[in-house]
This record gives C-alpha cells, structure tokens and sequence, in this order.
C-alpha cells in the first residue's frame, strides 16, 4: 500500500488538489513513509507538474512537518 499512496501523492500535486495531498500524506505517514521517500514523491510531482505544483509543494512541507510532529 505504500507505494499506492506515495503514487497517489504525486497524482494529487500534479493536480493540485490539496485536501488529497494532505490525504495522502497522512496514509504515507500511517503506512511507514519515510520523510526521504516523500521527498523523492514530491520531487517526481514537480518534475512532472512543472512550476506551478510549487504552492502545493509548499503545503505538503508544512502539512508533512505536522504529521512527522504528531508520530
């Protein structure tokens, strides 16, 4: 599952959609993500997305730094 999720994440950056980014983001939390593996996640989101997936970037950074706070 948790290739699935960090599979979702991406999707959902590229669409920028940030209720799914932060859903995502909290199932990689759950399912064991490490903070390198979503990083590398995000990066192929901006990569394929292109400049305007960076406010979303933005967002995942912050709701990411919350999640890793909580566990």
């Amino acid at each position: 599952m948790k290739m699935k999720e960090l599979m979702g994440l991406v999707a959902s950056m590229v669409l920028r959609c940030n209720d799914c980014i932060f859903y995502h983001l909290d199932r990689c939390v759950t399912e064991g993500c490490s903070r390198e593996e979503l990083h590398e996640a995000m990066n192929v989101a901006l990569i394929v997305g292109g400049s305007i997936v960076i406010p979303h970037l933005r967002y995942a950074f912050d709701v990411l730094d919350e999640l890793m706070k909580e566990k």
